[in-house]
C-alpha cells in the first residue's frame, strides 16, 4: 500500500497553480476550472478549488488498495467512520474516504 494521490483545497485556483508548477517543476496533466492534477515520480497531485463536492477543507491523502470495500470494511471495524462511500470517479477508478479517531479525513482508491 502507498499513498498515490494528495488532493488540495484551494480558494484561488490560478494562484494555486503557479505555485505547485513552480514547486513540481513539471506542467499539470489535467487542466480545467475544476480541477488541476500533476503526475510526478508515480505520485499525483491534485488541486480542488473550493474544496469540490467532497467540501474538502485540508489535503486529504488517498491510499491505493487492492480492494477498497475490504479496506473501507477493516479500517470501520477498527474504529474509522465513512464519509464519503465507495464510488467510481471515471475509468474504473473507484475512492472513498473516512475519518480516523481524531477526525482526519483519509482516502482509498483502487485502479481496475
Amino acid at each position: 500500500m502507498s499513498i498515490k494521490i494528495v488532493l488540495h483545497p484551494v480558494s484561488d485556483l490560478a494562484a494555486a497553480k503557479a505555485v505547485y508548477t513552480a514547486l513540481l517543476g513539471v506542467e499539470p496533466q489535467a487542466d480545467s476550472e475544476y480541477y488541476v492534477g500533476y503526475d510526478t515520480d508515480g505520485q499525483h497531485i491534485g488541486l480542488v478549488p473550493g474544496g469540490g463536492p467532497q467540501g474538502m477543507t485540508s489535503p486529504v491523502a488517498y491510499w491505493e488498495v487492492a480492494d477498497i470495500e475490504a479496506k473501507l470494511g477493516e479500517v470501520t471495524a477498527a474504529g474509522g467512520t465513512v464519509t464519503e462511500a465507495v464510488h467510481d470517479v471515471g475509468g474504473g477508478r473507484r475512492v472513498a474516504t473516512f475519518t480516523d479517531a481524531d477526525g482526519n479525513v483519509l482516502g482509498l482508491l483502487q485502479d481496475p
